[in-house]
């Protein structure tokens, strides 16, 4: 399924990989990530993932209707208020969203996979 925005002009179609590109742009950006974290749940092993990456560690789904949730699997940095990190993240990505693509974000739910220091 893809966003729908309706304008005078006529429908905007937005396809969830944008969105969760933009989305892994803002969460990479935001105070205490680390970076993304890819989930492997066969072996239970979780991978920081490059920036080329990104999208693999945020799902999207569109709500019937037409609301945002965006699933984040992140990895934080180690010494930082996970708690704090996470309400940085979440509102960042409700406004810059909100900004980029006019949909409102329904939910954001932030998955911390693990804690690395940074070098």
């Amino acid at each position: 399924m893809k966003g729908k925005k309706d304008t005078n002009f006529g429908a905007v179609s937005i396809d969830k990989s944008v969105i969760a590109q933009y989305a892994g742009a803002i969460a990479i950006e935001s105070f205490g990530i680390v970076g993304m974290a890819s989930v492997n749940v066969r072996e239970g092993i979780v991978r920081l993932l490059r920036k080329d990456k990104l999208t693999n560690g945020i799902e999207v789904q569109i709500s019937n209707d037409n609301k945002l949730i965006i699933n984040f699997h992140v990895i934080v940095a180690y010494g930082v208020n996970i708690a704090a990190v996470a309400d940085n993240l979440i509102n960042n990505v409700k406004y810059s969203i909100r900004e980029f693509c006019d949909m409102e974000v329904g939910k954001v739910n932030v998955y911390v996979e693990g804690v690395r220091s940074i070098d």
